[in-house]
């Protein structure tokens, strides 16, 4: 599909569609709500949203580009998808992007002299291959005459008309709005002569995203121009991607342990309800995905949804926290070192030094100042979830000191975990490292200092003696011992 990009102008879209931009550019409100959607709204909504949903074939879906838009995003804000933030939050790694604090700037005698984004890509359609098993469990649901309950009457009028890979006009919009926020708190630090530098992995959601965010930047400030500089293949070596360890696991066996704890009695209401289904307690699964998935194409609640309650999608949101925890994380032998290359790029620009890898690292790309300068004030990485989580782990960000074995139990969900994909990795979901030139106080020495936010939560940093969640630079380079390290020797068994 076509490079999104979106807009808020009415006269810069093609009503010729079907879509409704009022769908794709609705303002936000943080809603009150604190528990799930009544079933009956869903229903009442139903058939109004697939009478349009039905008539609209992918190739007329329209192309969206921000390139015009409002320079302001309210910081206090849930997507007007018509569920409340609680609901949002148990989609895992497919909830859209919330921040999950106020922003905090930093204290009066530390200015920024550089900042470093990394940030996922925008919503988007499902994968080829997620979709395949999506179509599956809802081609077994049409395949049944006689319904019991009315939750699934939509289904004989729903027609499977997804689209695959690529990124959605919400994910446009949110990652404009990423790029006008970018431009509000960080614009002072960079110039004409020397913008952002931007970086995306080769995907074409993660270019698109990339894309939409310079646009966002540059409609917000009209002087300084941020353009996407690099796109790193998604093949050989990359730090924005996680195919550099081919022998890293999965999370499928703890997640799979779950998924057996709580999906049967979800997948026997199901199959009550569409006697000769034959439902898979992965089919529920899916069909879960797809209530996230189809909500955010929508801007609307997929009826979909009302196949389940909140408590079923608390459920849900632990599989994908686990899945990511022992793939990607701290629970598999392998995980964090996919990370490494990024965390050794990082140290190269806050120290301003050539890079030190022999990782996933580029040393072509890496060894050039064209392709990776020291001298920016802003650089903007465009990734996958997958690869971010990684580069948290090996940063030592949310380490699960409070669980037995600082691990999640697949068996077990502890509500004193502090890992849940929804806060750390959702689409559109980002790191910002901020570095700061700190005078002397009572707390804080003389010197650089480095701060990270992730969806604009301070972190710790307890691992390098963070006060407030500052660390002096040299004390923050010297605990990633891990990356400098070269994985300790975890990236040569990414090969045995």
């Amino acid at each position: 599909m076509a490079k999104e990009v979106v807009t808020e102008r009415p006269d810069l879209v093609d009503h010729s569609s079907r879509w409704s931009i009022d769908e794709v550019s609705r303002t936000r409100n943080r809603t009150q709500h604190s528990c799930c959607i009544p079933h009956w709204q869903i229903f009442v909504l139903a058939p109004l949203l697939w009478l349009l949903w039905s008539k609209i074939t992918p190739h007329q879906r329209p192309t969206l580009l921000l390139s015009e838009a409002s320079t302001t995003v309210p910081v206090d804000h849930v997507p007007n998808i018509g569920f409340p933030e609680s609901v949002l939050r148990t989609w895992a790694q497919y909830a859209p992007y919330i921040p999950t604090a106020d922003y905090v700037p930093p204290p009066s005698r530390c200015a920024i002299s550089q900042v470093n984004v990394l940030q996922r890509h925008g919503a988007r359609w499902p994968t080829s291959s997620a979709g395949t098993k999506y179509k599956v469990a809802v081609d077994k649901l049409q395949n049944i005459k006689d319904y019991k309950e009315d939750y699934l009457t939509f289904l004989r009028n729903f027609t499977w008309n997804f689209g695959a890979d690529d990124m959605l006009p919400f994910g446009a919009k949110q990652s404009y709005e990423a790029g006008v926020v970018a431009f509000n708190r960080y614009a002072h630090i960079v110039t004409e002569d020397s913008p952002p530098f931007v970086r995306a992995a080769s995907s074409q959601r993660v270019i698109d995203s990339a894309a939409n965010w310079t646009a966002g930047f540059n409609s917000a400030g009209h002087t300084i121009k941020a353009r996407v500089d690099l796109v790193l293949p998604e093949s050989g070596n990359l730090t924005l991607d996680d195919n550099m360890c081919p022998n890293s696991g999965k999370g499928n066996a703890e997640s799979g342990k779950w998924l057996a704890i709580f999906a049967p009695s979800i997948t026997k209401r199901l199959n009550l309800a569409a006697p000769g289904a034959d439902l898979t307690d992965e089919d529920t699964h899916n069909l879960m995905s797809l209530c996230a998935f189809h909500s955010q194409v929508t801007m609307a609640p997929s009826p979909f949804c009302g196949l389940f309650t909140w408590e079923d999608f608390k459920g849900y949101e632990y599989f994908g926290d686990l899945d990511k925890f022992y793939g990607n994380g701290y629970g598999g032998n392998l995980g964090r070192v996919q990370g490494v290359g990024y965390v050794n790029e990082l140290l190269a620009r806050l120290r301003r030094q050539p890079i030190r890898d022999n990782t996933q690292t580029n040393r072509t790309l890496d060894s050039s100042p064209e392709t990776f300068p020291l001298d920016r004030a802003l650089y903007a990485d465009f990734s996958h979830d997958n690869a971010m989580v990684a580069i948290f782990a090996a940063l030592g960000l949310f380490r699960q000191h409070r669980l037995p074995g600082r691990k999640l139990d697949p068996v077990n969900p502890s509500p004193r975990r502090t890992w849940y994909l929804s806060s750390m990795v959702p689409f559109s979901g980002r790191m910002v490292v901020e570095k700061l030139e700190c005078t002397g106080s009572d707390l804080l020495a003389t010197g650089p200092f480095v701060r990270i936010l992730i969806n604009d939560a301070v972190q710790p940093l307890e691992f390098c003696g963070g006060i407030s969640g500052l660390c002096q630079l040299n004390a923050f380079v010297e605990s990633q011992w891990y990356a400098r390290q070269d994985g300790d020797g975890d990236f040569e068994k990414c090969f045995e």
